[in-house]
């Protein structure tokens, strides 16, 4: 399996060793969000090119805020990509699939029970306790946040994050430096 590339390697399916990003990783993230990053533990998943693509963060901001999204798209192609299928109504089509398709809804709480296990291993917030991110596990809510996590555990762990990477391969790949 040829996998994403991802901060372990080009087809990691275990978690990446949660190394802390380096002060450049954090400049990048930066520019690439047009922000400071806040809580960012670790660089989860990377470009072709070394640049981060997706961050691990804690689920306890600095400033005491619970934050649920573990694994944050910060790539800026990607999050465009990603806009365009959200504002083109996909979350609606995955949402009535889900719905109606027993194999993709299991499918889809295991993603859920993966990310929930992943963001265990850095720490916890009790507000967010059994809390996902991006509308598992009954619905999508945010396909940033799947393909996030798809990128960061590589194929086969998100089936929609999968989904959507596939969707918006002719626009942005992680195997193809569009930085």
């Amino acid at each position: 399996m040829s996998g994403f590339p991802t901060a372990s390697g080009p087809s990691a399916i275990e978690p990446p060793t949660i190394e802390p990003p380096t002060a450049a990783d954090l400049a990048v993230v930066a520019e690439q969000l047009g922000r400071e990053p806040r809580g960012v533990v670790a660089v989860a998943a990377r470009c072709v090119c070394g640049r981060p693509v997706v961050v691990r963060t804690a689920p306890r901001l600095p400033d005491g805020t619970p934050f649920p999204t573990t694994y944050y798209l910060t790539a800026p192609g990607a999050v465009a990509a990603v806009s365009r299928l959200e504002a083109g109504g996909l979350m609606r089509e995955m949402n009535e699939r889900l719905a109606a398709d027993a194999e993709l809804a299991a499918a889809h709480r295991r993603a859920h029970e993966d990310y929930l296990a992943r963001r265990a291993e850095i720490g916890s917030a009790e507000e967010i306790d059994g809390i996902s991110a991006g509308g598992m596990p009954d619905r999508v809510k945010c396909l940033h946040v799947l393909v996030g996590h798809a990128l960061a555990r590589g194929p086969g762990i998100n089936p929609l994050g999968d989904e959507t990477l596939a969707l918006i391969a002719d626009e942005w790949s992680p195997r193809v430096c569009r930085c």
